[in-house]
């Protein structure tokens, strides 16, 4: 019985470790990238709504969230995700929207503009 008390504190431990390592190194990349300047507060705005709730993103922030770079949105978003007011919110869902909006800017950066 005591080894299996023993078991759960363990068990316990390693994901508390896993939940801080996981923080650290989101906010770690954040701070070594310099992402929280390097988009406008509407374009911060446009993107959050686009995966946080329902929106679309303009062409203009469009080209913000490829300059802010892959890495900055997805250790912004995952940070995002540790922030107790949105403990309701479904990670893989949220995850999944981060990455259909990354790869829609993508698409619209790399297609052509059309002829006038």
């Amino acid at each position: 019985m005591a080894s299996l008390n023993v078991s759960s504190v363990l068990v316990v431990l390693f994901l508390t470790c896993l939940e801080v390592m996981a923080t650290k190194g989101n906010d770690q990349i954040i701070k070594e990238n310099n992402c929280e300047s390097k988009m406008g507060l509407p374009c911060v705005l446009e993107a959050f709504t686009s995966i946080f709730n329902t929106g679309s993103i303009s062409s203009k922030c469009c080209g913000e969230l490829v300059v802010l770079g892959k890495v900055c949105h997805s250790a912004l978003v995952k940070r995002t995700l540790e922030n107790p007011l949105f403990k309701d919110l479904n990670p893989a869902t949220i995850i999944a929207k981060s990455i259909q909006t990354w790869n829609k800017i993508l698409a619209l950066i790399d297609s052509p503009s059309p002829s006038t």
